[in-house]
C-alpha cells in the first residue's frame, strides 16, 4: 500500500508541474518574444504600444489613434473604428510573429475574455505560426470600417458598446478572412474588444 501511495504522489506531482509549465508558456510565452523588439511609440494612459517589427500600415493607424485620444473630447465612434482597424492589422499580420503564442492585438482585448481569445487563436489561425514551410499573410490596407452604437451585456452588467464592421486586403491573398465584425465596450472610458467574428465571403 505504501508503495502505491508513493507512486500516486509522484504522478500527481508530475501532473502539477506539467500544468504549471503549460500555464506559464501559454500566458507569458509571447512576452519574451516581444523583448527582442523595441517599443517605438506608445500611449501610456491606455497601455497601447507599437513595436519595431510592426508594419507601416499599423504605424499609420496607431498615429491616427494617438491623435484621437489626445483630443480634449474623445470621439468614441472614431476611437472604436481606429482601434478595430489596429486589431485587424496586428492580428491578421502573421508573417512577423514568432510562434502560435505570439498573438497580435491582445492588448486591445477585454481582460475577462482574453484567456479564451488566446486559446482559440492558438488552436485556429495561429496554430502553425513559426513553421518556416508555410507562407503567412500581411494586411496591406483597411478597405472600410463602419461603426454603429449599441449596448452589450457581460456578466449581468450592461456596457455602452460599438459594433464595427471591417473589411481589409492582404499583400497576398492566402485564403484568410477579409471581413469581420468587432464589438467593443466602454470600460472606464477605455474601449476594449469583447467579441470578434470573422465573416465568410458570399
Amino acid at each position: 500500500m505504501k508503495k502505491k501511495y508513493k507512486v500516486l504522489l509522484i504522478i500527481i506531482f508530475a501532473l502539477i508541474v506539467l500544468f504549471l509549465m503549460a500555464y506559464l508558456v501559454f500566458h507569458f510565452g509571447s512576452l519574451n518574444h516581444n523583448e527582442n523588439y523595441e517599443v517605438i511609440d506608445q500611449i501610456d494612459k491606455y497601455n497601447y504600444t507599437i513595436l519595431s517589427r510592426d508594419s507601416k500600415v499599423l504605424n499609420k493607424e496607431f498615429k491616427k489613434l494617438k491623435s484621437i485620444l489626445n483630443q480634449e473630447t474623445i470621439d468614441y465612434n472614431e476611437y472604436a473604428k481606429t482601434l478595430s482597424n489596429l486589431f485587424v492589422i496586428d492580428f491578421f499580420t502573421l508573417n512577423n510573429k514568432v510562434n502560435k503564442y505570439d498573438i497580435g492585438g491582445v492588448n486591445y482585448i477585454f481582460s475577462n475574455v482574453l484567456d479564451n481569445f488566446k486559446l482559440n487563436a492558438t488552436e485556429t489561425i495561429y496554430k502553425y505560426v513559426g513553421n518556416e514551410k508555410i507562407e503567412f499573410p500581411e494586411v496591406k490596407e483597411i478597405v472600410s470600417s463602419e461603426v454603429s452604437e449599441d449596448t452589450y451585456t457581460y456578466d449581468k452588467k450592461e456596457y455602452a458598446a460599438y459594433k464595427v464592421n471591417v473589411s481589409w486586403n492582404y499583400k497576398k491573398d492566402l485564403g484568410y478572412y477579409t471581413k469581420g465584425e468587432i464589438i467593443l465596450i466602454n470600460v472606464d472610458n477605455k474601449l476594449e474588444i469583447v467579441a470578434f467574428k470573422g465573416v465568410e465571403e458570399n
